[in-house]
């Protein structure tokens, strides 16, 4: 997606397209902060939707028009073309299959970060300029919702703290903070090299709330969806470290030590702060949705998918939040992405992203590149526990990383090339 095979830096960012683009790409990231705050507020049922629906109308007023001036059909090879434009051709015609004008259902497109429209847009990232430089933008925008995803805790506090099964929203609360706010941190610390070390601690930070919350509300696809990008970033940080021996040892060590006090910790709260987590580690929450959705899909559903208005009948799950017994999500997101468009849909996805994450974990020179390879691999891992499929910086990375992966310049580029271009403050 970013190369600087064009023009050097500086060329770059002194020509007039380029000041063009970069007005543009400010333009799109801030209109895209501002829907992400929105749709985010409005999970937590306590702010008007009419406040929220605003911000998220601003959004999209700023982040569609310049997403269109950003967008430039070229690509790295032949085979991603040909696969990609298969994918947004069939992704058009989910859209478009049994689309539905009726009011309500409008705005769900429009503002559902989660189940609308935008999500299915979210490719064309790959398509935005080539250039790294460009990637130092998506570092602050990652930033900026972490910084509102700490703001939102701590106003929202004694909601996230809510346990109780009679207050719904809070469980949407946590996961729309988490999914949409705080989950992309952890590719700063997968790219650590390139980022100060206040950067990283912040990441850090953001990532420790993140887990910390999830063990007491008990989200378990939430512990492993924030948790994974820590743990492979400290592998990224063994495999470059020169004391490699030195530090696997210290590993283990610090390892086994913090393991036996998280041991106690837990043993001695396992029925206050963590009560809930223990009550639902053997709980299972999944199989009986699955079996309605199994039972409710034919030969064709399972080709092509239902549409973007796709749903199945599944009674009794979700009592006192839908009227109707049939349901248009299933948190299983590979199950998900069928309903909508079919084993069609699935394979042209993993067409692309698992060449992808191999060219970018065993086939480059670079730390970025590894990055973006592990990134990819982590959000297929998570289409089974969690919905990640959305309009969400989480998703833009994914295909921001294909495009870093799927370019042989940015792969072999040495490492100390794309930290200078990602560390120069006058490049920005």
């Amino acid at each position: 997606m970013i190369s600087t095979i064009e023009e050097s830096p500086e060329e770059t960012l002194h020509s007039g397209s380029a000041k063009i683009t970069n007005t543009a790409l400010n333009i799109f990231w801030t209109g895209f902060i501002i829907y992400s705050a929105g749709f985010s507020l409005a999970a937590t049922g306590s702010v008007s939707f009419i406040v929220c629906q605003i911000l998220e109308t601003l959004g999209i007023i700023l982040f569609f028009p310049s997403a269109i001036i950003l967008i430039h059909f070229r690509f790295d090879n032949n085979y991603l073309k040909i696969i990609f434009l298969l994918y947004i051709g069939w992704l058009l015609s989910v859209i478009i299959r049994g689309i539905d004008l009726d009011y309500s259902k409008l705005k769900l497109l429009l503002f559902n970060a989660e189940h609308g429209i935008f999500l299915y847009f979210v490719p064309l990232a790959l398509l935005f300029p080539r250039n790294l430089i460009y990637l130092k933008k998506v570092f602050k925008v990652i930033v900026v919702l972490g910084i509102i995803f700490i703001l939102y805790d701590i106003i929202f506090l004694r909601n996230l703290l809510d346990l109780s099964q009679k207050n719904y929203n809070t469980k949407f609360t946590f996961e729309y903070f988490t999914k949409i706010l705080s989950v992309p941190s952890g590719f700063i610390l997968l790219t650590y090299a390139y980022h100060s070390r206040r950067m990283n601690l912040f990441a850090f930070l953001v990532i420790i709330v993140t887990v910390g919350f999830a063990l007491i509300r008990a989200r378990r696809a939430l512990i492993f969806i924030s948790f994974s990008p820590m743990l492979f970033a400290y592998f990224l940080y063994m495999y470059g470290g020169k004391l490699k021996v030195l530090i696997i040892i210290l590993s283990l060590i610090s390892g086994s030590f913090l393991f036996y006090i998280g041991l106690n910790i837990y043993n001695q709260n396992k029925y206050g702060a963590f009560a809930l987590i223990t009550n639902r580690f053997s709980v299972d929450t999944r199989s009986i949705v699955e079996e309605y959705f199994f039972q409710d899909m034919d030969t064709e559903n399972w080709i092509i998918g239902k549409g973007i208005y796709g749903e199945y009948y599944c009674p009794g799950i979700d009592e006192g939040t839908y009227i109707s017994s049939y349901r248009p999500m299933i948190e299983t997101d590979y199950l998900n992405i069928i309903l909508k468009g079919g084993i069609i849909r699935l394979g042209l996805l993993l067409l692309i992203a698992i060449p992808a994450l191999i060219l970018g974990i065993f086939n480059s020179n670079n730390l970025l590149s590894k990055a973006a390879g592990i990134w990819i691999f982590l959000w297929l891992l998570n289409l089974y526990p969690a919905t990640v499929n959305t309009f969400s910086m989480n998703h833009i990375l994914v295909w921001i990383s294909i495009g870093i992966c799927f370019s042989r310049e940015i792969r072999t580029m040495p490492e100390s090339s794309v930290k200078k271009i990602l560390t120069d403050n006058h490049n920005e």
